[in-house]
């Protein structure tokens, strides 16, 4: 997917009040202060960034696309605001200094990556935390499987998608072929999410499901 062409309906989404809630978790979990120097990972067109500004001393707002960076850079500048910084990277080779940042936030981006994918970015996550540093990650979290939460969240997807007449049944069936072919996007249970994180260091880690098909999770780098 094209994230450069999907600037405003991303706006879109954002501005729904399921992702605000959505925001509102994370922000809540991650119990911002004045002296954190934050990193907003995949940060899209700002939910997380624009809220959290202005609780904190900085943020750093990172995201693949170069279309999104450029919208917040934009935005930041229009609003007059003096502590946000946009920059394009990988969630897998963030361009930033070892320890410098003391708290990372995410919404709904590492789904994007698979397994491997999410346990190198989270390597970064590391590296770049200060020691004591806080992680607070929302994303989609479930599987393809036929746990109990797993089932009721697919059925509820195909089952509202289906009430959209024949586009829906198409998109049903893109989404199938995406998951055939291996295309589709790569959420992990939230137990997978607490393995990944052990896996890499990380400390007093936790997990909740969310509404739908959301997760949180969050974590600290032992100081």
């Amino acid at each position: 997917m094209d994230w450069n062409t999907r600037v405003a309906a991303w706006e879109d989404v954002a501005a729904s009040p399921a992702f605000q809630r959505l925001a509102d978790r994370v922000l809540t979990s991650a119990a911002p202060s004045p002296d954190d120097r934050v990193v907003d990972l995949g940060a899209g067109t700002g939910l997380l960034t624009f809220r959290i500004a202005p609780l904190v001393h900085d943020v750093i707002a990172i995201d693949a696309a170069p279309a999104m960076v450029d919208y917040v850079t934009d935005a930041t500048r229009d609003a007059g605001i003096d502590n946000v910084q946009a920059a394009v990277s990988d969630l897998r080779a963030l361009a930033l200094p070892d320890a410098s940042r003391t708290l990372a936030i995410s919404n709904y981006a590492y789904h994007h990556l698979d397994h491997e994918g999410k346990l190198t970015a989270l390597h970064e996550l590391y590296r770049i935390l200060a020691p004591g540093g806080r992680v607070s990650i929302c994303d989609m979290m479930f599987a393809l499987s036929l746990r109990p939460r797993d089932r009721r969240i697919i059925f509820d997807k195909v089952r509202l998608m289906a009430r959209r007449g024949p586009a829906g049944v198409m998109r049903i069936l893109r989404n199938a072929g995406r998951v055939a072919t291996g295309s589709w996007e790569h959420p992990e249970r939230p137990e997978v999410w607490v393995e990944l994180l052990t896996e890499t260091g990380f400390a007093d880690i936790a997990s909740f499901e969310l509404s739908n098909e959301a997760g949180l999770v969050v974590a600290r780098r032992p100081a």
